[in-house]
């Protein structure tokens, strides 16, 4: 109880929950990392749009939205991903939150972190979806 207290960083407080139950915040889904969406019953925004809200499973980092939720929280997309899952193409990689500072950060080939001598540098290839 006192984590929920005073660990914003961890899932939701006790005045994000209060903020939901008042304004009648109803559960729209969850997304593969277990993370909650909500939309308020009513609208209360200017233009009369309904404000939306991401309760983090685990710890409060942006970059775990994946890309169809952001749509939504930011009202590019109407219906939220449950209704209309966002068109996927074959040559999309799967959504991965930003690991810089942990050990799982990407460190290209010659970077000073892997400690590996400097490579050579190669020709420059555009990148197309056909020679995905």
């Amino acid at each position: 109880m006192l984590a929920q207290l005073f660990t914003w960083w961890n899932s939701t407080t006790f005045g994000t929950s209060f903020t939901l139950w008042r304004r009648g915040a109803r559960l729209v889904g969850r997304d593969e990392q277990g993370n909650r969406y909500f939309e308020e019953k009513e609208p209360s925004m200017p233009g009369g749009g309904k404000r939306r809200w991401v309760v983090y499973h685990g710890v409060a980092e942006a970059s775990r939205v994946p890309a169809d939720w952001h749509g939504w929280l930011h009202h590019t997309f109407e219906e939220p991903p449950t209704v209309a899952p966002l068109l996927r193409r074959k040559w999309e990689k799967d959504h991965i939150p930003n690991m810089t500072g942990t050990p799982l950060a990407y460190h290209p080939p010659g970077s000073l972190v892997t400690g590996a001598a400097k490579g050579v540098a190669k020709d420059y290839e555009a990148w197309s979806p056909e020679n995905a």
